[in-house]
C-alpha cells in the first residue's frame, strides 16, 4: 500500500478523484536545509578524494578512451540487469562479434540501446547542458526498438504511472509518482536547480537530484535508467571527471533494496541525509573499485607486453599492434588481424595461434570456421567485483 504521510520536507501525498494518492515533490533544495556534518561530511570529503584518485588514474592509461569504452559496455549491462534484462557483459561482446547461439538472451539490444543513448548524451554535452531536452534526447535513444518502443520513447507521460509488485494495482502501488499534469512544471523546477548559484557541494547536488529525479518518474519506462546516466552526465559536465567512467549501477544492484528503501523514506520523512550517505558511499565505494581496475589494467598490459617481446620473435612488433587494438575491441578474427597488421592470411593465422599458446587469446566458438578469440583476462577485470 502506497504510505500517506505529510511530510512538507520532500513533499506531500494528494488524493486523487479515483481513490488513490499520489506523491508531489517539493522543489529543491530541501527546506530545512540539508545539514553536513558529522557522517555525512566525511563521506562527502572521502568520496570527493576518490574521485580525484579515479580522475587521475585513467589520466594514466596509454589509451583511457579504450577503457571507457569497456566501462561504458559494463554500465549498460548493470543498468539493464536492474530493470531486469538477463544479457551479460559476454553476451554483449558476443553479440558485437557476431557469435550468436540458441543460448543468448534476447535482449542484448536493449543494452546496446544504453551504450548509444550514453554516448550520444555524452558527445550532446560539448554543445547542450544537462537539461530537460537532453534527458528527452537520451529517453528517445534508449527506448528504441526495445520493449519499451510502444510507450512513447522521448515523450513525457500523459498517463499515472506507479511502482509496486507485478500485477498490482494504483490503490496496491508501493509508491504513485506525481500525476501527469505536474510532471513538466517539475522538471523544469529541478533543471533550474541544476544550474542555478547554490553553495551546495556538486556531489550532494547530484545525489538530491537522482532521488528527485526518480520520484518525478517521468517516463512510462526507463526512468531507472535515465537517472542513473544523469549522474554520470553531470559529473562529466561540471568536470569533476575528464572521462566518464564513474557509473553507480554497480552499487545499486549490490544494494537494491536499500536503493529504494532509500528512496522511499526521502519521499515518507524528509530522510535527505541519509540517503546522501547511502549515495556518496556508493561513489567512494565504485571509485575505488575503478581506481584498481585501472591498476589492474596497466599491470595486465605490461605483462602481456612483455610476454610478446620474449616469445613472439619477429612477429613481436605486429603482437604489439594487436595487442593495443584489443583494449578498444577486445575481440578479434584472424581476418581483423590481418586488417591490423597489413599481412597475409597465413601469417595473421601464425600470429594469432602465438597468441592462444601463450595465454593471451581465448577461442570460444569452438568451430573450425569463423572462429572469434576473446582477450579473456582484460574483460575479467569488468566481470569481477564483489556482490
Amino acid at each position: 500500500m502506497t504510505r500517506r504521510t505529510n511530510n512538507s520536507r520532500s513533499g506531500r501525498y494528494i488524493h486523487q478523484l479515483q481513490g488513490y494518492s499520489a506523491f508531489l515533490p517539493t522543489r529543491l533544495p530541501p527546506d530545512p536545509p540539508i545539514l553536513i556534518e558529522d557522517r555525512l561530511q566525511v563521506l562527502l570529503s572521502k568520496a570527493d578524494r576518490a574521485l580525484g584518485r579515479l580522475d587521475g588514474s585513467v589520466q594514466t592509461l596509454p589509451h583511457p578512451d579504450l577503457f571507457v569504452a569497456m566501462y561504458v559496455r559494463r554500465e549498460a549491462v548493470l543498468s539493464s540487469q536492474i530493470e531486469g534484462t538477463q544479457s551479460s557483459l559476454q553476451d554483449v561482446l558476443a553479440a558485437e562479434a557476431r557469435v550468436l547461439s540458441a543460448e543468448a538472451p534476447n535482449d542484448v539490444d536493449e543494452v546496446f540501446n544504453y551504450v548509444q543513448a550514453m554516448n550520444y548524451g555524452l558527445e550532446r554535452l560539448e554543445a547542450l547542458s544537462v537539461s530537460v531536452r537532453l534527458i528527452r534526447e537520451i529517453h528517445k535513444r534508449l527506448l528504441a526498438g526495445g520493449r519499451g518502443r510502444h510507450l512513447v520513447p522521448g515523450e513525457l507521460r500523459e498517463s499515472q504511472n506507479w511502482i509496486g509488485p507485478s500485477g498490482c494495482t494504483l490503490n496496491e502501488a508501493s509508491f504513485v509518482p506525481p500525476p501527469p499534469a505536474e510532471v513538466p512544471r517539475l522538471l523544469r523546477e529541478l533543471e533550474s536547480f541544476l544550474h542555478d548559484d547554490s553553495s551546495l557541494p556538486l556531489l550532494v547536488r547530484i545525489g538530491l537530484a537522482h532521488a528527485q529525479f526518480e520520484t518525478i518518474h517521468p517516463f512510462l519506462d526507463g526512468n531507472g535508467r535515465v537517472g542513473r546516466l544523469l549522474i554520470t552526465f553531470l559529473l562529466c559536465e561540471r568536470e569533476v571527471l575528464l572521462k566518464p567512467v564513474l557509473y553507480l549501477s554497480h552499487y545499486f544492484k549490490r544494494y537494491r533494496q536499500e536503493y529504494y528503501d532509500r528512496l522511499q523514506a526521502v519521499r515518507d520523512s524528509g530522510e535527505w541525509e541519509e540517503w546522501l550517505m547511502f549515495f556518496l558511499k556508493g561513489v567512494y565505494e565504485v571509485s575505488q573499485e575503478a581506481t584498481e581496475t585501472a591498476r589492474k589494467i596497466l599491470l595486465l598490459r605490461e605483462n602481456h607486453r612483455e610476454r610478446i617481446v620474449h616469445a613472439f620473435g619477429r612477429a613481436a612488433g605486429n603482437g604489439h599492434r594487436v595487442l593495443e587494438r584489443l583494449y578498444e575491441q577486445p575481440y578479434l578474427t584472424v581476418k581483423t588481424v590481418q586488417s591490423i597488421t597489413g599481412s597475409s592470411y597465413p601469417a595473421a593465422n601464425s600470429l594469432v595461434k602465438q597468441f592462444v599458446e601463450h595465454r593471451i587469446l581465448v577461442e570460444q566458438t569452438g568451430q573450425k570456421r569463423n572462429r572469434v578469440f576473446f582477450y579473456a583476462d582484460y574483460i575479467r577485470l569488468f566481470q569481477d567485483g564483489p556482490e
